[in-house]
């Protein structure tokens, strides 16, 4: 009897055990994240035009070895004027306007002062008097030459001739500065108003004056820009200066563009601002009289010719730490099949990434729009999975 009670105890004590066990295991298990890999997406014709892919392939760019800089477009000193008035007076009239294309010798203004007036006067009277003491020389070098008159009466005559002579030259190159017609004035016309001119073609930038206004000699009226030859003025910290030498190619994009154009260093600056950065000067490949001065830019100077295998940085997406592409594995009408990709990024400059494959594909054709369509269906089936 005691046998048989030890063996029913046994096997109640067993069954306890294994009933509690039981669901420990259960919860071990449901614990566990169970996670499987899918790689492979998949989009039928739908699906496929409302995520919008486009397919692209690996590029060569030359992301290694280059300098990233700011900088701005400017206009060299010969391509920029500032055109003020010689002689002070009031603005009886002007058309210009900002953004008003020029031709060299334009009327851009004209001015009226009193003593314009004056200075036509004065010039008339120096005139009339050198023609009468020219007549008074030659009489009293004829006079010396019969020993008549004395040498004293010569040399005050000649005197006279030479001062005189000296004024009217001042007062004509004066009036020269206000673009006075002398044709014009020898006929015994007084002109009222004189004019100013543009001394170059260009657009015009600024116009800082208006009809009755008051214009010193140092006003700036107005400026006129030659934007034919802009260059691109670079501003490079000094750490980076060693890198760059004159000829070496420079990539740049402007602030409201994509597009990326080139440039060519021409000078390297000499003088080191408070700021410990240096101004380069660049020439543009391609001259655009578009562009306006003072346009900001981003550019990288190129260092090095070696390029290397990049992708748009649209087209690498991160999941779960580590950086993906997806290439294509074939498409019908029915539906699209997609691949999901791991590489290795390094250098990225101007929307291009360097990328590596762990593996050598030929040609892959990869997606370089709408990657992160693909990488929500594939969270989307992620989680489904759990």
């Amino acid at each position: 009897m005691k046998s048989i009670y030890k063996y029913i105890v046994l096997i109640v004590v067993t069954f306890y055990l294994a009933a509690c066990g039981s669901p420990k295991e259960e919860n071990a298990v449901e614990k566990e994240p169970v996670h499987q890999e899918n790689d492979m997406v998949t989009l039928t014709p739908e699906q496929h035009k409302l995520a919008g892919i486009t397919l692209g392939e690996i590029e060569l760019k030359a992301l290694s070895g280059t300098t990233k800089v700011n900088g701005m477009l400017d206009l060299p000193p010969q391509s920029l004027v500032s055109i003020s008035t010689p002689l002070e007076g009031i603005v009886k009239s002007t058309d210009m306007l900002q953004g008003m294309k020029v031709k060299k010798g334009a009327l851009v203004a004209v001015m009226q002062n009193p003593e314009f007036i004056q200075m036509q006067q004065d010039y008339m009277d120096y005139k009339s008097q050198l023609q009468f003491l020219k007549q008074e020389l030659d009489r009293q070098e004829e006079l010396a030459k019969e020993n008549v008159n004395s040498k004293k009466a010569l040399q005050k005559a000649r005197s006279e001739y030479q001062s005189v002579s000296a004024r009217l030259l001042g007062q004509r190159s004066k009036l020269s500065l206000i673009n006075i017609s002398f044709a014009v004035l020898e006929k015994g016309e007084i002109l009222k108003t004189f004019n100013l001119y543009a001394p170059m073609a260009g657009y015009v930038t600024q116009v800082n004056t208006n009809i009755g206004a008051f214009a010193s000699t140092t006003d700036e009226l107005f400026k006129i820009a030659d934007t034919e030859h802009l260059h691109a003025e670079l501003t490079v910290f000094e750490k980076d200066v060693p890198k760059l030498k004159i000829g070496q190619k420079v990539r740049f994009t402007l602030a409201n563009e994509d597009k990326e154009r080139m440039a060519t260093v021409h000078l390297i600056g000499r003088e080191i601002s408070k700021e410990r950065t240096v101004q380069v000067h660049c020439h543009l490949d391609k001259e655009d009289t578009q562009l306006l001065p003072g346009m900001y830019l981003k550019a990288y100077v190129e260092s090095g010719t070696n390029k290397v295998e990049a992708l748009p940085d649209a087209a690498i997406v991160e999941f779960e730490g580590k950086k993906y592409v997806f290439i294509e594995k074939s498409a019908s009408k029915s539906a699209f099949h997609y691949q999901m990709i791991e590489v290795k990024t390094d250098v990225s400059e101007n929307g291009f990434t360097q990328i590596s494959f762990a593996e050598a594909l030929t040609k892959p054709k990869i997606v370089v729009k709408g990657a992160y369509d693909l990488l929500s269906k594939v969270k989307n089936e992620e989680e489904e999975g759990h």
